[in-house]
């Protein structure tokens, strides 16, 4: 069954997004694959500032998702991923959403058209780091035409994680 995907927005994110993130992600489902645990508003604070010198310095982030009413709804974007574990150095696209609006088509609608951002920034190849665990992403990363290119073990968790691919970004990607 093929269903339209919803209207979406993105925006750089601003200092009230972090509040904004903050409330959405406060809920154990959401964070069950982000560390079990909500994060401190300044957590939220950190990375929404972080966000706006990825987007001035490189031409993308993980920008806030907004529904078609305007709606703060999560987020979704790439950034390098910094880690000294893992695909370092290498763009990871990811998205998370408030609890309310999962399954609605949102995480794709928004990756879809992060990938047409990364496609005009030049960028030539993403990867999204997904635990094994995690069915509802790893259905994105197949939306998207990732490919899984990689099992691991976390490093502190121990948890089986994917890594899923897609290169290069041509313009034919999902």
């Amino acid at each position: 069954m093929n269903r339209a995907l919803p209207v979406v927005r993105l925006r750089v994110p601003t200092d009230e997004d972090a509040l904004a993130w903050h409330r959405l992600f406060d809920h154990p489902e959401v964070m069950e694959f982000h560390g079990n645990a909500s994060a401190e508003v300044s957590v939220y604070e950190e990375l929404t500032a972080r966000q706006r010198r990825h987007d001035a310095e490189r031409g993308f982030c993980l920008w806030t998702l907004l529904d078609a009413e305007g709606r703060v709804i999560g987020f979704t974007g790439a950034q390098p991923w910094e880690r000294e574990w893992g695909p370092t150095g290498e763009i990871e696209i990811g998205w998370r959403l408030g609890r309310e609006f999962w399954g609605r088509g949102y995480a794709t609608a928004a990756a879809q058209m992060t990938l047409e951002r990364l496609r005009a920034a030049r960028v030539e190849r993403v990867v999204a780091m997904v635990l094994a665990d995690n069915k509802r992403s790893i259905e994105v990363t197949r939306r998207l035409g990732m490919r899984l290119a990689e099992v691991f073990a976390t490093p502190t968790s121990r948890r089986e994680g994917h890594c899923y691919r897609l290169d290069p970004l041509g313009s034919n990607a999902a």
